[in-house]
């Protein structure tokens, strides 16, 4: 069986892998994408579009048709359960909005946080690949991969143009024929259950909880007054978190449940809790156009590579709840990384070495992501300590005051923006990122005072 030859393969066509596919066109590398689904993507899960991602669309200059179709996040609101009687209606339990503000840090970015259909994000890369390279055929349909093997020494009676160490990659279509592949780099962009990481013997280490979400997009027909915010509602019912999607009309819930031993996991069920949480208003869902549950659970891969020639990127090597709306942020930003430095290295202009910086930035961006997701998961759940109706009283000097739960949570899920926004992130010093030591001289000029090195602003 003749095999046919890439410098790049990238197993699997979402976030990382085009991200990284528009880099390698850009360059000129042959690259070629295997997608086990049957065509492109049809309908999102991960629909959020951080600040910082938004800037990266900017750069690879496709960031217009981003802008134009989205929903732009501009304001916040928070609701939490009435502690009073008399409140909203003089029922104790029903929800009262507590804040509304802005969704981001001001100053923090120029560009907004936005809401677009995954499927459609993908598309604009994808028609990007396609202009860069100038062929309609980078991706492979169809194709399931089934084996990956890392080959150090020379397969005999094969004459292969690429060199050692290469990694071949065995994969069968719709039909079950099998088909072969050999490249130079291989990058795993195919997902939680991915093929390539379980072919290479590696494991996701983590865990996960009882703590069950479920998720809807939805047309309904409500009086609650901020159908059309990004809110956070924690009732004595549950916590909802709030997107409204592009388009004016689509919304998305994102719905505590309890655990699944004690109720079914269904859309009926997901309905009635939504109904409960709401109240005192009415919310009637017209239409579910998506709807799924999950359990929240945070793993991370136990090797990032193999051989620096098949790099694991996205859900593939780090999984969390979507409720801070990371994933396709964090995984996209993995793409972005390999794929500029694999140009680099496959025109000559570095040196192999640099890909080992991939391995030291973006495992340890997922880990802090990891750790990260386990607080926020368990800040918007109901069950936290936030959700107390006792109020805390902190002294300062000879001043008391008084914080409320829906204050605290308040301030603690603002404190979080800057990450939740894709702008906290710093590199640790590597040869790529090198702060400069105590005594030398010129390596950090007068023009950059105020910059951290390591991060992409001050």
């Amino acid at each position: 069986m003749t095999a046919e030859e890439f410098d790049v393969l990238i197993c699997g066509s979402g976030s990382a892998g085009l991200c990284a596919a528009i880099w390698l066109a850009r360059y000129g590398i042959r690259f070629k994408m295997l997608e086990a689904r049957d065509g492109p993507l049809r309908i999102g899960q991960a629909d959020g579009v951080q600040c910082r991602t938004v800037e990266i669309f900017e750069s690879l200059g496709i960031a217009d048709a981003l802008l134009k179709e989205s929903y732009h996040v501009m304001e916040i609101a928070f609701w939490s359960a009435c502690s009073k009687e008399g409140e909203v209606g003089g029922e104790q339990g029903v929800i009262q909005r507590d804040y509304v503000g802005p969704d981001t840090e001001p100053g923090l970015s120029h560009q907004p946080h936005v809401i677009l259909n995954q499927a459609r994000v993908n598309e604009i890369m994808m028609d990007e690949v396609v202009r860069l390279s100038g062929n309609q055929n980078n991706v492979e349909y169809g194709r399931r991969v089934r084996d990956v093997t890392v080959v150090k020494e020379a397969e005999e009676d094969v004459q292969v143009s690429l060199k050692l160490p290469y990694v071949k990659v065995a994969a069968e279509d719709r039909h079950g024929k099998s088909h072969v592949y050999r490249a130079q780099y291989v990058l795993a962009c195919d997902g939680a259950h991915s093929t390539v990481r379980k072919s290479l013997g590696f494991h996701m280490q983590g865990d996960s909880s009882d703590t069950n979400w479920g998720v809807m997009d939805v047309f309904v027909n409500t009086d609650f007054p901020d159908i059309r915010k990004k809110a956070i509602i924690k009732s004595q019912h549950g916590s909802i978190i709030l997107i409204p999607r592009e388009g004016d009309q689509l919304v998305r819930f994102y719905v505590e449940l309890p655990p699944s031993a004690t109720q079914p996991l269904d859309l009926e069920h997901l309905t009635q809790r939504v109904s409960q949480v709401f109240q005192p208003y009415q919310m009637q869902i017209v239409d579910t156009a998506w709807w799924s549950t999950y359990s929240i659970g945070q793993r991370l891969a136990d090797h990032f590579h193999d051989s620096m020639r098949v790099f694991l990127t996205g859900d593939a090597c780090h999984t969390h709840s979507p409720k801070a709306g990371q994933g396709m942020n964090v995984s996209l930003q993995d793409g972005y990384n390999i794929g500029w430095k694999l140009g680099q290295v496959l025109t000559g202009r570095a040196p192999e070495s640099l890909l080992e910086t991939y391995i030291l930035e973006r495992k340890d961006t997922a880990t802090k992501l990891i750790e990260f997701d386990r607080g926020f998961a368990k800040l918007v759940s109901s069950s936290s300590s936030s959700t107390s109706h006792e109020d805390q009283v902190a002294t300062n000097g000879d001043q008391k005051t008084t914080t409320t739960p829906a204050e605290r949570f308040r301030e603690q899920f603002l404190a979080a923006g800057r990450y939740t926004a894709g702008l906290a992130t710093r590199y640790p010093a590597s040869c790529i990122t090198r702060s400069r030591a105590p005594g030398s001289v010129g390596f950090v000029c007068d023009e950059a005072k105020g910059i951290t090195i390591g991060m992409h602003r001050c």
